[in-house]
């Protein structure tokens, strides 16, 4: 018995899920990073359908800062959109340090 989709109930992910899954996400990108101090790093709001990404991060020096952002910003709006259904219309990120890769 198959049901009708309007019959089948409704799904809400949290705003506080949405942001883990983004600020987890930001990591699977080469030279990018959790964001130094305390917290996940991102905020999500979710309207419907549709989320807004705010996104801090780390970028390991001496990459291209532009070219790593929008690689994070591409994959965001891919992984979030394919781990939750919602659409990613903004992703806001923001670069809050710098790394250097220690030798050794």
């Amino acid at each position: 018995m198959s049901l009708d989709p309007a019959e089948r109930g409704t799904l809400a992910i949290s705003e506080t899920a949405v942001a883990r899954i983004a600020a987890r996400a930001a990591t699977e990108v080469h030279g990018a990073g959790e964001p130094p101090g305390r917290g996940s790093g991102a905020a999500a709001t979710v309207r419907g359908p549709a989320a807004a990404l705010r996104v801090r991060a780390s970028i390991d020096y001496p990459l291209p800062v532009r070219a790593t952002v929008d690689a994070v910003r591409s994959h965001l709006i891919r992984r979030v959109g394919d781990l939750t259904g919602l659409t990613v219309t903004q992703v806001d990120i923001t670069v809050s340090a710098l790394r250097t890769r220690s030798a050794g």
